[in-house]
């Protein structure tokens, strides 16, 4: 009941390989079209998540609320679909959003230049320097996101159980090498990888529901879930407010007791 990321630079064969790893083990294969359908349902549209998506940070992007939506809305619609297992996610950053899961496999794929220009060239239909240049600019932007919503660098191999180099194999040989990891003991699901992921999956649905609420968008909410229990940590505007999100996070399904330790703000801060 494994849960498998792949990581990868663009045009590295990720979606190839978590293909290859469905068809091997049996398992569900999800791309970022799927985790942006599902995030769109909680109120933002698919374009607005695409283009944050799509688009590096800029410098005043560090002061809007967008990170927090962007970080709630898609890691909320990735555990939903993976919470249950035996699926393969090659989309944005799956590593970071499924972490203090002890069932979830977090592999890279570093493939070389060669290969990945060769792959710009045919579906892009560029030529050998434009392509590099493509890749160029798509991996400097993949590295500012991941510095910008989680402050890491992007590709540390202490990130990963499984790094894996395409230089001297091929797809299906990485394929063969992690379908192998995948069924060792250490990934298999406990019952105690089992409540973290499904704590894990209380905590994102809650912060997402207060994210589509308009009368709890604008309030960042720092949530801890246990076993149906929620803890809410945070500012708000009024103590009025304070009850709005109380009384919300009890209405959402799976949530048993509500404690909630914020603090009253001005709007101004």
């Amino acid at each position: 009941m494994a849960v498998i990321t792949i990581s990868r630079g663009s045009f590295s064969g990720g979606k190839m390989l978590a293909e290859c790893l469905a068809e091997e083990l049996g398992y569900r294969c999800i791309g970022r079209e799927v985790i942006v359908e599902k995030a769109a349902a909680y109120g933002v549209t698919q374009e607005e998540l695409r283009d944050t998506l799509d688009n590096p940070p800029s410098f005043l992007d560090r002061f809007k609320h967008k990170k927090y939506i962007y970080l709630t809305l898609i890691q909320a619609a990735l555990m939903e679909e993976v919470r249950g297992g035996n699926a393969i996610y090659h989309g944005n950053a799956g590593h970071f959003l499924l972490r203090g899961v002890s069932h979830v496999l977090r592999a890279r794929i570093i493939a070389p230049m060669e290969f990945r220009q060769a792959m710009v060239q045919d579906r892009i239909k560029l030529g050998p320097s434009e392509a590099l240049a493509y890749i160029q600019k798509m991996d400097q932007d993949r590295c500012k996101w991941t510095q910008y919503l989680y402050g890491v660098a992007c590709g540390e191999p202490d990130q990963y159980d499984l790094v894996l180099n395409l230089e001297r194999m091929d797809i299906r040989e990485a394929c063969c090498m992690i379908a192998f990891a995948a069924r060792q003991k250490c990934f298999e699901e406990t019952p105690e990888s089992r409540a973290a992921m499904e704590d894990l999956a209380l905590a994102s649905r809650v912060r997402a529901s207060l994210i589509a609420d308009p009368k709890t968008a604008q309030v960042e909410v720092e949530i801890a879930a246990h076993a149906g229990g929620v803890t809410l940590k945070g500012m708000a505007y009024t103590p009025e407010q304070i009850k709005e999100i109380q009384n919300l996070v009890r209405k959402i399904p799976g949530v048993h007791q509500v404690q909630a330790e914020m603090s009253v703000t001005t709007a101004d801060g």
